[in-house]
């Protein structure tokens, strides 16, 4: 840490370089912490979970049971063991809820002020923060498996929406009213992304084996199909051309640049794709065990070098580097399986929520101050680290 400090200082290092280094070092150490709890409010499994990032400090959570709970991360006790408390709900008792399993929550990108919701009972509800009432609420012919609106857009307020129909529909919370569909897949839509880098561009998932790529600007069709296989037709069956993976494709992720989007798919595979070419990495993840019949919220890290990825792996949630495809942990403590995962990228900490009805917070293990004069600690016997003079008080009311 000191020699990254001086290195900084002395202008031979760029300042970027300590903070990817620190974040790496936090995300390499996550472990459960026993000092934070959070609140047990949801009396069925945990779907989905979304921080948000205009202060970082609030999550939202949506379960099985159809129960919306907004938390306060921030620990305002200031002591070490808190636990992070349930600030409002929108509970059984509340004639706004959902009826059935809410599957995706998010928060609106530039204010806390709103959230959407999207739940089995075929609806999708746009939310005032402040009323806990739907300002909004869209109405589906089928159970509506994930939503997603773009965290760079500005110039358009568009909520994409995959359903058990096979068209990807466009809702605009402007207008209040489905403006587009998206037509190419023959499945049902088990997730929807926008790229964090172009608001114009789209990625849906769906169970026909297939991801598209969309320009929502273009009135034809995707702009292109993935393609495990790479063009190469003497590896594919006439059956697994153009698709991702060989099952359905139930999760996908950007990475916080844009370059590159995960899928992960019930073939028990991860894949890495340019999202630009639409080129298949060929990184090798190993068997990532997937056994979700809807959609799988996994996350990847943020200001890391290299980048990690965080995905729910039956009870744990299994740690890979985003480009080697190394297995670097896996992440035990829920008592049933893993259904989502959300990274803070502020903390480089970790929430996951699960079918055992806990939200569990994994936070890195704070750095052991850094010993520099070890001949000074051996005379004491180790019992006592040397204190670094950096922080050491040099003070003295003796005026000779």
């Amino acid at each position: 840490m000191l020699s990254f400090l001086y290195a900084r200082q002395s202008g031979v290092d760029d300042p970027v370089r300590l903070r990817r280094a620190e974040s790496t070092r936090r995300v390499l150490s996550l472990e459960l912490n026993h000092n934070r709890d959070v609140d047990r409010i949801h009396g069925n499994g945990i779907n989905t979970l979304d921080i948000e990032v205009i202060d970082g400090r609030y999550m939202l959570s949506g379960g099985s049971d159809g129960v919306i709970v907004i938390y306060d991360l921030e620990n305002n006790s200031k002591k070490p063991q808190y636990t992070c408390k349930a600030i409002c709900t929108v509970g059984r008792s509340s004639r706004h809820v959902h009826k059935f399993s809410v599957e995706t929550v998010q928060w609106y990108p530039h204010d806390t002020g709103m959230f959407v919701s999207s739940s089995f009972d075929k609806t999708m509800k746009v939310w005032d923060t402040e009323t806990l009432k739907p300002a909004e609420e869209f109405q589906f012919d089928g159970n509506v498996y994930c939503h997603h609106m773009s965290p760079v857009a500005r110039k358009h307020s568009l909520v994409a929406v995959g359903t058990k129909d096979p068209k990807v529909q466009l809702c605009d919370l402007k207008s209040g009213s489905r403006i587009h569909i998206l037509q190419g897949h023959r499945g049902e839509i088990l997730s929807v992304r926008w790229s964090p880098r172009y608001d114009h561009i789209l990625a849906t998932a769906s169970t026909d084996s297939r991801v598209r790529i969309w320009d929502v600007r273009r009135a034809s069709g995707s702009l292109f199909t993935l393609d495990q296989h790479n063009g190469d037709k003497s590896k594919a069956s006439s059956e697994a051309v153009n698709t991702a993976h060989n099952g359905r494709v139930n999760g996908l992720c950007f990475t916080a640049d844009g370059l590159h989007l995960l899928t992960t798919g019930t073939d028990d595979r991860m894949r890495l794709w340019n999202s630009a070419t639409g080129e298949n990495t060929l990184v090798n993840y190993g068997k990532v065990v997937n056994e979700s019949r809807k959609g799988l919220k996994f996350t990847v890290s943020r200001g890391c070098s290299p980048e990690f990825v965080f995905v729910p792996c039956g009870s744990a949630v299994a740690v890979y580097g985003l480009h080697s495809g190394e297995l670097i942990t896996m992440l035990r403590g829920h008592y049933n399986n893993v259904d989502c995962c959300e990274f803070h990228p502020d903390y480089q900490e970790l929430y996951s929520g699960g079918k055992d009805c806990n939200i569990l917070a994994w936070v890195p293990v704070l750095r052991q101050p850094d010993i520099e004069d070890d001949e000074t600690n051996s005379k004491r016997g180790g019992t006592q680290a040397a204190i670094n003079p950096a922080f050491e008080d040099a003070w003295s009311s003796d005026e000779d």
